[in-house]
């Protein structure tokens, strides 16, 4: 697997909030459609979870707990309702207004090690909580602030690009091609950003789901260029997942001391045929 992948460290944390493994399992959101007709009120059923296939139910559910929701009008609320089930969380949330949306699960996490009477003592939890404060007369401390975005886009009617805005903090994807309007054999174009600049060659794959009745990933690994973009292309309509990760760098090569803060990024998005 790509290093654009969390470590397992880190998904071990995420199944308790958002998580990513870097050896087989990853988080997606997966919404039933990302473009709403509905002439009457608009929904969208989401499912979350933890797998070793995409959008596969078959190993754990992702808590939608910090599930946030930004409106077309760039107005933000925590998503309630979420059901927690064995291997997958589901929501059906209800799109009040005509306009794109934003689902977003954004963690802040703490990770390290101290030694303490000279024992090592091992860390994580998100930034504040208890089970990062580091004890007085601790040594040898080592922390790495982990920051890391889970998202996926719905249009209820129409689309707009409001909820689209990015917040300038950690690792973002900004949509140049509508998320929503996606079609085969068009051009896709995003920008990637990293606390408000671009992040310039930037490594990050692209993965089509229903692997098991292919037989392959068919997965694109793809750069950024100096203004943090790419453009690509798919060849056949599916559900996709978008992943990063900064720094990044090459499984099975020399160890290295863990970075003071690292950032992760991951998106589902739909194409449709022509």
């Amino acid at each position: 697997m790509q290093l654009h992948r969390l470590t397992k460290t880190i998904a071990l944390g995420l199944i308790a909030g958002l998580s990513m493994s870097a050896q087989a399992h990853n988080a997606w959101l997966l919404p039933n459609a990302t473009m709403i007709d509905s002439k009457k009120e608009a929904w969208v059923s989401l499912d979350a979870g933890i797998s070793n296939q995409l959008f596969e139910f078959n190993h754990a559910p992702l808590r939608l707990d910090n599930l946030m929701i930004t409106d077309p009008d760039g107005n933000t609320t925590k998503a309630e309702g979420a059901v927690l089930g064995k291997f997958r969380s589901t929501l059906d949330l209800r799109l009040p207004k005509d306009g794109t949306y934003r689902l977003a699960i954004v963690n802040n996490n703490v990770m390290g090690s101290y030694k303490l009477n000279g024992e090592t003592k091992r860390f994580r939890g998100a930034q504040g909580s208890p089970q990062v404060q580091i004890p007085a007369g601790a040594t040898e401390v080592q922390t790495t602030q982990v920051q890391t975005r889970l998202e996926t886009f719905v249009s209820a009617n129409k689309m707009n690009e409001t909820a689209l805005k990015p917040s300038g903090a950690g690792l973002e994807m900004v949509p140049v091609t509508h998320p929503t309007d996606l079609r085969v054999g068009e051009p896709i174009k995003v920008r990637f950003q990293l606390d408000g600049k671009p992040a310039a060659n930037l490594a990050f794959s692209v993965t089509p789901g229903t692997a098991k009745y292919r037989g392959s990933s068919g997965e694109q690994r793809l750069t950024t260029d100096a203004k943090g973009e790419a453009t690509f292309t798919v060849p056949a309509a599916n559900m996709y997942w978008m992943n990063a990760s900064f720094p990044g760098g090459e499984r099975g090569g020399q160890q290295q001391q863990a970075p003071a803060k690292r950032y992760t990024y991951a998106a589902t998005f739909e194409v449709l045929p022509q």
